[in-house]
C-alpha cells in the first residue's frame, strides 16, 4: 500500500522533478517505509512504499524491469498473485521479487491491457513502456485505490492524493458547477471523472486508461457488474451456500496477501463480527480493534457499540482493544482530519475513522473492515422504502436519497454557480443502463460502482492510510459482488435486510449480534447541530474568505444557522446541511486557498 505521483511531458520538457518531489513528500503518510523517483525521457514516477508483502530492497518502486524495459508504481495489493506468477513462471517469465508488483510488471508484458482482468484486489497503477513511449495506468474494479489526474496541453500529472497534485503546482482551482451539484446532493458524492475542482479529474474504477507521446488518451471499461438473474434460478440454500464459500474465500485470499500481522476493525455489528468468525480460526492471537465516543450523559442514545463488539471479542478469544474518544478530542482533532482530506467529506466516520486509525496503526499494519455489505446485501433503511415508493426510477430513489431537490440547491447556492438539474440526469442514466432487471437491482448497481466509490470507500482509504494503515474490505469482493448482484432482492431483504449475511452468520457469531437492530452510533459531537461544533461552523461561514468567494446565498446560510436543528435542516437521511456547507468552505480554505 503506497502513495504514487507522476508526470509525463507532451511538449519536449524535461519532467519537472522538483513537482515530483513535492507530490511525493505531500504523500508521504501514506507511505513512510520508503521513497523513490524514476525519470527517463519525458516521464518522471515518485513513490511512497508502505510495506505489506515482500519487505526486502528487492520491492522498491519505482519498479524497473531492465529486460523487458517496463517501470511501474503501484498502490494497492493483488490477492491472487501467487497464482498468477505460478501461470507467468510457466510461461517462462523469472522474477527477482517475491510480492506483487513484479507480477504487474510481468503479466501487462505477457496479457497488455487486458492483464487488469486476471487480478483480483484493490490497486491503482502507472507503467512506462520504454518501448512505445506509452503511459498506461489503470485502477481496481470499486475505486478502492484512488488515482488522480490533472492533464494540460503540455503535460499530465497524476497522483494517489488530490492535495499532492495540488502540491505538484500549476492546477486550475476553478469550481467545477456541475460537480458542486453531485456535492450537494450524493452526500459529496462526486463521481469520475469529475472533482469539485475544475484541474482534477479521477480515473474512474474499472477503467484503464493509455497515453500516447503527444498527449492522446485512450480509455477503455474492464468490467460491468451484471444485475441480472441467472437463467437457471438457484435455490435459496443454493444462495447461501455460495455467499458462505465466495465470503469465505475473499476473506482467505485478503489474509494470505500479506507478510505482516493482519488485523479486524470489530464495530459490534453484523459485518465486521462475522468476518472475525471466519478469521478465528486460521488466525492465532488475532487482533481486533473497536472506537466509541463518549455520550452525552443521562437519557443520551449510546455512542459505542462496547457491548456487542464485547461479546465477539469473548466469543472468539480475540486480543481486543477498544478505545472510547473523549468529545473534546473529537473537535480539536477535526482541523487535522480536514486538512487530511482528498476531498470534502461530511460523514461522522471520517473522524472517526481517522481517530481509531491513528491507534490502530502504532498495532498493525494491515486490518479488514466491513465496508460494502450494507450496499452489497442490501442493509440500508432506505431501500425498503424505496422499492415500495411509487414514480418513476428517479422518483423513486431521489425522494429517499437525494440531499436536497434541485429547487432548493438554487436557493442555496450563489447564481454565478448555477446549474441545471445535472445530478437528476446523472443518476436517470445511471438507473436506466442495461443488466439490472429490477428497480433495486438498479439501485444497488449503481451504489456499488458510482456512490459507494465516493464516499464510504473513499474514507477508509483516505483516512487510514493518513496513518500509514492498509484497510482490506472482503466484501468488496468483485467475485462477491456479482454473486450478491444477481440475487433476487426479496431475498437480500428478507429479516430486515441482508439477510443471506445473517443467515450465514447463524451458529458462527453470537444471535444478540445477528439479531440487533441495525447500528448507527454517533459521534455526540458531530451529530448534535450545538455547542462548540455549531460556533466553529459559524466561525468558518461567516469567516472573509467565505463572504469573498460567494459560493453560498446568504438568506440560506442565515436561516440555518439561525435553527440548525430544525428538521428540515437535515437531510433525507439525516445528515445536517449546515456541516455540508461548512466543511467544504473549510476544505477549500485549507487545500485551495492556502496553496
Amino acid at each position: 500500500m503506497c502513495g504514487i505521483c507522476g508526470e509525463l511531458r507532451f511538449d519536449g520538457a524535461a519532467p519537472d522533478m522538483a513537482a515530483i518531489s513535492r507530490m511525493s513528500n505531500q504523500l508521504v503518510r501514506r507511505g513512510p517505509d520508503d521513497a523513490g523517483s524514476y525519470q527517463d525521457g519525458p516521464l518522471a514516477f515518485g513513490h511512497r512504499r508502505l510495506s505489506i508483502i515482500d519487505l526486502s530492497a528487492h520491492a522498491h518502486q519505482p519498479m524497473v524491469d531492465e529486460a523487458l524495459q517496463l517501470t511501474l508504481v503501484f498502490n494497492g495489493t493483488i490477492y491472487n498473485y501467487r497464482e498468477l506468477r505460478a501461470e507467468l513462471q510457466a510461461k517462462g517469465y523469472s522474477f527477482f521479487s517475491e510480492g506483487d508488483s513484479e507480477v504487474i510488471l510481468k503479466s501487462y508484458h505477457a496479457w497488455g491491457d487486458q492483464c487488469v482482468t486476471r487480478f483480483k484486489g484493490m490497486f491503482a497503477f502507472a507503467i512506462w513502456d520504454q518501448r512505445s513511449s506509452q503511459l498506461f495506468m489503470a485502477r481496481d474494479r470499486f475505486g478502492i485505490k484512488p488515482l488522480y489526474l490533472n492533464q494540460t496541453p503540455q503535460r499530465l500529472r497524476f497522483a494517489s492524493s488530490l492535495p499532492a497534485l495540488l502540491a505538484g503546482g500549476g492546477v486550475d482551482t476553478t469550481l467545477d458547477t456541475v460537480a458542486l451539484h453531485h456535492h450537494f446532493t450524493l452526500h459529496t458524492v462526486v463521481p469520475a471523472p469529475r472533482t469539485v475542482l475544475q484541474g482534477v479529474r479521477k480515473l474512474a474504477p474499472a477503467s484503464t486508461m493509455r497515453i500516447d507521446p503527444d498527449g492522446s488518451v485512450t480509455k477503455q471499461v474492464y468490467w460491468t457488474l451484471d444485475a441480472t438473474r441467472p437463467a437457471q434460478a438457484p435455490t435459496e440454500t443454493e444462495w447461501l451456500t455460495a455467499t458462505r464459500e465466495q465470503l469465505a474465500l475473499s476473506v482467505k485470499r485478503r489474509l494470505l496477501a500479506a507478510d505482516v500481522p493482519v488485523g479486524v476493525l470489530l464495530s459490534g455489528g453484523l459485518d465486521s463480527s462475522l468476518l472475525v468468525g471466519l478469521l478465528a480460526d486460521h488466525v492465532p492471537d488475532l487482533r481486533t480493534f473497536s472506537i466509541g465516543f463518549e455520550d452525552l450523559g443521562a437519557g443520551a442514545e449510546k455512542a459505542d457499540e462496547f457491548e456487542f463488539s464485547d461479546q465477539v471479542a469473548q466469543h472468539f478469544h480475540t486480543r481486543h482493544q477498544q478505545f472510547s474518544i473523549p468529545n473534546h478530542e473529537v473537535m480539536a482533532r477535526l482541523p487535522e482530519a480536514v486538512a487530511q482530506m482528498t476531498e470534502p467529506m461530511v460523514s461522522h466516520d471520517v473522524i472517526a475513522f481517522y481517530l481509531l486509525a491513528e491507534r490502530v496503526a502504532k498495532e498493525v499494519k494491515v486490518v479488514m473492515s466491513g465496508q460494502g455489505a450494507d450496499e452489497v446485501f442490501g442493509g440500508y433503511f432506505w431501500y425498503p422504502e424505496m422499492d415500495k415508493a411509487p414514480g418513476t426510477p428517479l422518483e423513486r430513489f431521489s425522494q429517499h436519497y437525494f440531499d436536497r431537490d434541485h429547487s432548493e440547491y438554487l436557493q442555496m447556492i450563489a447564481p454565478a454557480f448555477q446549474v441545471g438539474d445535472v445530478t437528476s440526469g446523472l443518476i436517470a442514466t445511471e438507473l436506466a443502463k442495461p443488466q439490472a432487471d429490477e428497480f433495486l437491482d438498479q439501485v444497488w448497481r449503481l451504489d456499488v460502482t458510482t456512490l459507494l466509490v465516493d464516499d464510504p470507500v473513499k474514507r477508509v482509504d483516505n483516512m487510514p492510510m493518513a496513518w500509514g494503515l492498509e484497510v482490506r474490505t472482503p466484501f468488496l469482493d468483485h467475485e462477491l459482488v456479482q454473486l450478491a448482484a444477481r440475487m433476487p432482492p426479496e431475498l437480500k431483504l428478507k429479516e430486515g435486510g441482508k439477510f443471506p449475511l445473517k443467515a450465514i452468520s447463524r451458529g458462527l457469531i453470537p444471535d444478540a449480534v445477528i439479531d440487533r437492530p441495525k447500528g448507527y452510533f454517533p459521534v455526540p459531537a458531530l451529530k448534535y447541530v450545538r455547542g462548540p461544533f455549531l460556533a466553529m461552523m459559524r466561525r468558518i461561514l461567516m469567516s472573509p474568505a467565505c463572504l469573498q468567494r460567494g459560493l453560498y446565498q446568504r438568506d440560506y446560510v442565515n436561516k440555518l444557522l439561525a435553527n440548525p436543528e430544525a428538521p428540515e435542516h437535515f437531510t433525507r437521511i439525516n445528515g445536517s446541511k449546515l456541516w455540508h456547507l461548512a466543511l467544504l468552505e473549510w476544505w477549500l480554505q485549507v487545500h485551495v486557498d492556502g496553496i
